[in-house]
Protein backbone atom coordinates (compact mmCIF):
# COMPACT_ATOMS: atom_id res chain seq x y z
CA UNK A 1 0.00 0.00 0.00
CA UNK A 2 0.83 3.68 -1.09
CA UNK A 3 1.87 5.91 1.42
CA UNK A 4 2.46 3.16 4.78
CA UNK A 5 5.54 4.11 7.00
CA UNK A 6 7.95 1.45 7.02
CA UNK A 7 7.31 0.00 10.44
CA UNK A 8 3.59 -0.04 8.82
CA UNK A 9 4.70 -2.12 5.80
CA UNK A 10 7.03 -4.42 8.07
CA UNK A 11 4.15 -5.33 10.08
CA UNK A 12 1.74 -6.08 7.34
CA UNK A 13 5.22 -7.87 5.83
CA UNK A 14 4.82 -9.98 9.39
CA UNK A 15 1.13 -10.99 8.96
CA UNK A 16 1.39 -11.83 5.73
CA UNK A 17 4.21 -14.68 5.76
CA UNK A 18 2.42 -15.97 8.91
CA UNK A 19 -0.80 -16.11 6.86
CA UNK A 20 0.99 -17.92 4.02
CA UNK A 21 2.90 -20.23 6.62
CA UNK A 22 -0.78 -20.81 8.78
CA UNK A 23 -2.76 -22.03 5.75
CA UNK A 24 -1.25 -25.20 4.36
CA UNK A 25 -1.39 -26.40 7.95
CA UNK A 26 -4.90 -25.56 8.23
CA UNK A 27 -5.86 -27.60 5.46
CA UNK A 28 -4.16 -30.23 6.88
CA UNK A 29 -5.96 -30.00 9.85
CA UNK A 30 -9.13 -29.67 8.97
CA UNK A 31 -8.09 -32.67 6.98
CA UNK A 32 -6.98 -35.40 9.18
CA UNK A 33 -7.83 -33.99 13.03
CA UNK A 34 -10.99 -32.01 12.36
CA UNK A 35 -11.68 -31.38 16.43
CA UNK A 36 -8.16 -29.66 16.16
CA UNK A 37 -9.25 -26.81 13.81
CA UNK A 38 -10.10 -24.34 16.27
CA UNK A 39 -6.54 -24.12 17.26
CA UNK A 40 -4.76 -22.57 14.28
CA UNK A 41 -7.47 -19.76 13.64
CA UNK A 42 -6.49 -18.86 17.26
CA UNK A 43 -2.99 -18.22 16.60
CA UNK A 44 -3.43 -16.66 13.33
CA UNK A 45 -6.05 -13.76 15.48
CA UNK A 46 -3.46 -13.25 17.78
CA UNK A 47 -0.78 -12.83 15.04
CA UNK A 48 -3.35 -10.36 13.42
CA UNK A 49 -3.68 -8.48 16.62
CA UNK A 50 0.03 -8.39 17.23
CA UNK A 51 0.47 -6.93 14.19
CA UNK A 52 -1.96 -4.55 13.80
CA UNK A 53 -1.15 -3.29 16.79
CA UNK A 54 -4.02 -4.42 19.20
CA UNK A 55 -3.76 -4.43 22.86
CA UNK A 56 -6.93 -6.51 24.65
CA UNK A 57 -7.88 -5.43 27.97
CA UNK A 58 -11.04 -7.93 29.68
CA UNK A 59 -13.06 -7.08 32.17
CA UNK A 60 -15.70 -9.57 33.40
CA UNK A 61 -16.23 -13.17 33.33
CA UNK A 62 -15.55 -14.97 29.61
CA UNK A 63 -17.37 -18.37 29.43
CA UNK A 64 -15.22 -20.90 30.83
CA UNK A 65 -13.01 -22.83 28.66
CA UNK A 66 -14.19 -25.42 26.20
CA UNK A 67 -17.99 -24.35 27.15
CA UNK A 68 -20.79 -23.81 24.44
CA UNK A 69 -23.05 -21.52 24.05
CA UNK A 70 -24.25 -18.16 21.85
CA UNK A 71 -21.77 -14.75 22.22
CA UNK A 72 -23.91 -12.29 21.58
CA UNK A 73 -21.77 -9.29 20.61
CA UNK A 74 -22.14 -5.72 19.35
CA UNK A 75 -20.10 -5.27 15.44
CA UNK A 76 -17.80 -2.08 14.96
CA UNK A 77 -15.30 -3.80 12.60
CA UNK A 78 -13.94 -6.10 10.59
CA UNK A 79 -11.29 -6.04 13.47
CA UNK A 80 -13.89 -7.21 15.71
CA UNK A 81 -13.06 -11.23 14.65
CA UNK A 82 -9.55 -11.27 15.28
CA UNK A 83 -10.17 -9.09 19.00
CA UNK A 84 -12.52 -11.53 19.81
CA UNK A 85 -10.84 -14.56 18.09
CA UNK A 86 -7.43 -14.12 19.81
CA UNK A 87 -9.51 -14.51 22.83
CA UNK A 88 -10.72 -18.31 22.71
CA UNK A 89 -11.41 -20.96 19.75
CA UNK A 90 -15.08 -19.98 18.45
CA UNK A 91 -16.48 -19.91 15.24
CA UNK A 92 -18.55 -16.75 13.49
CA UNK A 93 -22.07 -16.35 11.64
CA UNK A 94 -21.94 -14.17 8.92
CA UNK A 95 -23.28 -13.09 6.12
CA UNK A 96 -23.15 -15.23 2.67
CA UNK A 97 -21.43 -12.46 0.93
CA UNK A 98 -18.53 -12.74 2.88
CA UNK A 99 -17.91 -15.82 1.37
CA UNK A 100 -17.21 -14.90 -1.99
CA UNK A 101 -14.76 -11.86 -1.02
CA UNK A 102 -11.24 -12.40 -1.80
CA UNK A 103 -8.92 -13.82 0.47
CA UNK A 104 -11.32 -13.14 3.63
CA UNK A 105 -13.96 -15.26 2.29
CA UNK A 106 -11.17 -17.90 2.24
CA UNK A 107 -9.56 -17.73 5.69
CA UNK A 108 -13.19 -17.25 6.88
CA UNK A 109 -14.50 -21.05 5.70
CA UNK A 110 -10.60 -22.48 7.59
CA UNK A 111 -12.73 -21.27 10.59
CA UNK A 112 -15.59 -22.93 9.45
CA UNK A 113 -17.28 -19.52 9.62
CA UNK A 114 -21.28 -20.08 9.34
CA UNK A 115 -22.86 -17.98 6.79
CA UNK A 116 -26.06 -17.60 6.06
CA UNK A 117 -28.16 -15.62 3.03
CA UNK A 118 -30.41 -13.48 4.43
CA UNK A 119 -32.28 -13.29 0.35
CA UNK A 120 -33.41 -16.46 1.41
CA UNK A 121 -36.65 -17.24 3.47
CA UNK A 122 -35.13 -20.83 4.10
CA UNK A 123 -31.85 -19.05 5.21
CA UNK A 124 -31.93 -18.93 9.07
CA UNK A 125 -33.77 -22.51 9.06
CA UNK A 126 -30.74 -23.85 7.80
CA UNK A 127 -28.24 -21.95 9.52
CA UNK A 128 -30.42 -22.37 12.94
CA UNK A 129 -29.55 -26.42 12.37
CA UNK A 130 -25.75 -25.68 11.67
CA UNK A 131 -25.81 -23.38 14.78
CA UNK A 132 -27.39 -25.90 16.36
CA UNK A 133 -24.74 -28.71 15.58
CA UNK A 134 -22.26 -26.64 16.98
CA UNK A 135 -23.70 -25.73 20.28
CA UNK A 136 -24.60 -29.45 20.77
CA UNK A 137 -20.90 -30.33 19.64
CA UNK A 138 -19.72 -28.01 22.75
CA UNK A 139 -18.81 -24.81 20.26
CA UNK A 140 -18.70 -21.35 21.11
CA UNK A 141 -20.42 -19.95 18.34
CA UNK A 142 -20.25 -16.13 17.76
CA UNK A 143 -23.26 -13.84 16.19
CA UNK A 144 -23.14 -10.49 16.24
CA UNK A 145 -26.49 -9.89 16.65
CA UNK A 146 -27.32 -6.10 15.18
CA UNK A 147 -27.18 -8.00 11.77
CA UNK A 148 -24.63 -5.15 10.24
CA UNK A 149 -21.82 -3.03 11.90
CA UNK A 150 -22.28 -0.02 13.17
CA UNK A 151 -20.67 3.54 13.20
CA UNK A 152 -18.55 3.10 16.59
CA UNK A 153 -20.47 5.15 18.79
CA UNK A 154 -23.80 3.68 19.03
CA UNK A 155 -25.43 0.54 19.70
CA UNK A 156 -28.03 -0.75 17.13
CA UNK A 157 -31.19 -3.25 17.87
CA UNK A 158 -30.17 -6.77 18.14
CA UNK A 159 -31.98 -9.16 16.32
CA UNK A 160 -33.69 -11.87 18.14
CA UNK A 161 -34.46 -14.60 15.08
CA UNK A 162 -31.26 -16.36 15.09
CA UNK A 163 -31.51 -16.84 18.87
CA UNK A 164 -34.45 -18.20 18.57
CA UNK A 165 -34.01 -20.21 15.45
CA UNK A 166 -30.99 -21.41 17.16
CA UNK A 167 -32.79 -22.29 20.39
CA UNK A 168 -35.06 -24.43 18.23
CA UNK A 169 -32.65 -26.37 16.54
CA UNK A 170 -30.82 -27.36 19.86
CA UNK A 171 -34.04 -27.93 21.66
CA UNK A 172 -35.06 -30.73 19.25
CA UNK A 173 -32.15 -32.13 19.92
CA UNK A 174 -33.11 -32.48 23.87
CA UNK A 175 -36.59 -33.02 23.06
CA UNK A 176 -36.33 -36.57 24.32
CA UNK A 177 -34.96 -35.98 27.55
CA UNK A 178 -35.96 -32.66 28.78
CA UNK A 179 -38.44 -31.25 26.13
CA UNK A 180 -36.72 -28.37 25.62
CA UNK A 181 -33.13 -27.29 26.27
CA UNK A 182 -31.50 -23.96 27.34
CA UNK A 183 -28.92 -22.19 25.37
CA UNK A 184 -26.30 -20.12 27.54
CA UNK A 185 -26.21 -16.79 25.62
CA UNK A 186 -22.65 -14.75 26.60
CA UNK A 187 -23.57 -10.86 26.22
CA UNK A 188 -19.97 -9.44 24.95
CA UNK A 189 -19.75 -5.64 24.48
CA UNK A 190 -16.49 -4.94 22.34
CA UNK A 191 -15.29 -1.10 22.88
CA UNK A 192 -12.35 0.81 21.30
CA UNK A 193 -11.06 2.68 23.74
CA UNK A 194 -7.57 4.41 23.00
CA UNK A 195 -5.13 5.09 20.10
CA UNK A 196 -1.62 6.16 20.73
CA UNK A 197 -2.20 5.33 24.10
CA UNK A 198 -4.19 8.31 24.53
CA UNK A 199 -8.39 7.70 25.17
CA UNK A 200 -10.07 7.72 22.12
CA UNK A 201 -13.26 10.09 21.62
CA UNK A 202 -16.48 9.70 19.31
CA UNK A 203 -14.27 11.00 16.18
CA UNK A 204 -11.46 8.50 16.67
CA UNK A 205 -13.84 5.88 17.40
CA UNK A 206 -16.25 6.54 14.01
CA UNK A 207 -12.72 6.35 12.37
CA UNK A 208 -11.84 2.94 13.04
CA UNK A 209 -15.02 1.70 12.75
CA UNK A 210 -15.96 -0.48 9.61
CA UNK A 211 -19.50 0.50 8.03
CA UNK A 212 -21.40 1.41 5.15
CA UNK A 213 -19.63 2.05 1.73
CA UNK A 214 -16.26 1.65 3.43
CA UNK A 215 -14.24 -0.36 1.35
CA UNK A 216 -11.14 -2.33 3.08
CA UNK A 217 -7.99 -1.68 1.80
CA UNK A 218 -8.03 2.27 2.45
CA UNK A 219 -9.60 1.51 5.77
CA UNK A 220 -6.69 -1.38 6.53
CA UNK A 221 -4.44 1.54 6.00
CA UNK A 222 -6.13 3.52 8.59
CA UNK A 223 -5.56 0.61 11.00
CA UNK A 224 -2.21 0.28 10.48
CA UNK A 225 -1.04 4.40 10.60
CA UNK A 226 -3.30 4.12 14.31
CA UNK A 227 0.25 2.29 15.52
CA UNK A 228 -1.64 1.05 18.86
CA UNK A 229 -5.14 0.40 19.22
CA UNK A 230 -6.53 0.16 22.78
CA UNK A 231 -9.50 -2.34 22.73
CA UNK A 232 -11.94 -3.57 25.77
CA UNK A 233 -13.97 -6.87 26.01
CA UNK A 234 -16.62 -7.15 28.42
CA UNK A 235 -18.74 -10.26 29.07
CA UNK A 236 -21.92 -9.58 31.09
CA UNK A 237 -23.73 -12.14 33.13
CA UNK A 238 -24.63 -15.19 31.11
CA UNK A 239 -28.84 -15.54 30.44
CA UNK A 240 -30.65 -19.02 30.09
CA UNK A 241 -32.34 -18.96 27.13
CA UNK A 242 -35.06 -21.46 26.98
CA UNK A 243 -37.51 -23.05 29.68
CA UNK A 244 -37.79 -19.72 31.33
CA UNK A 245 -36.24 -16.89 29.04
CA UNK A 246 -38.09 -16.37 25.42
CA UNK A 247 -36.13 -15.53 22.80
CA UNK A 248 -36.93 -12.31 22.96
CA UNK A 249 -36.42 -11.73 26.41
CA UNK A 250 -32.67 -13.00 25.76
CA UNK A 251 -32.50 -10.47 23.68
CA UNK A 252 -33.29 -7.37 25.85
CA UNK A 253 -31.64 -8.55 28.37
CA UNK A 254 -28.19 -9.18 26.23
CA UNK A 255 -29.27 -5.73 24.54
CA UNK A 256 -29.41 -4.05 28.11
CA UNK A 257 -25.91 -5.67 29.37
CA UNK A 258 -23.73 -4.60 26.25
CA UNK A 259 -25.78 -0.94 25.94
CA UNK A 260 -24.69 -0.74 29.85
CA UNK A 261 -21.35 -1.70 29.78
CA UNK A 262 -20.62 0.92 26.82
CA UNK A 263 -22.14 3.32 29.33
CA UNK A 264 -19.36 2.65 31.50
CA UNK A 265 -16.68 5.09 31.82
CA UNK A 266 -14.20 3.84 30.53
CA UNK A 267 -10.13 5.67 30.68
CA UNK A 268 -11.56 8.61 31.70
CA UNK A 269 -14.26 9.06 29.85
CA UNK A 270 -17.93 7.83 28.81
CA UNK A 271 -18.89 5.46 26.32
CA UNK A 272 -21.94 6.51 24.07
Amino acid sequence: MKGLAPGAILRLSLLALGTLALVPAQLLVMRLLPSRSAMLPLLFHRLTCRCLGVRRQVRGAPPPPGSSGLIVANHVSWLDISVLGAERPVCFVAKSEVSGWPVIGFLASLQRTVFIDRSRRSATAEVAQQMGARLTDGQAVVLFAEGTTGDGTRLLPLRSSLLGAAHEALGKGAAEADGEADIAIYPLTISYTGFHGMAGGRFERSTLAWYGDTELAPHLKTVLAMGAIDVELVWGEPIAMGRKTSRKAATRLAEAAIRKARQETVSGRPLA
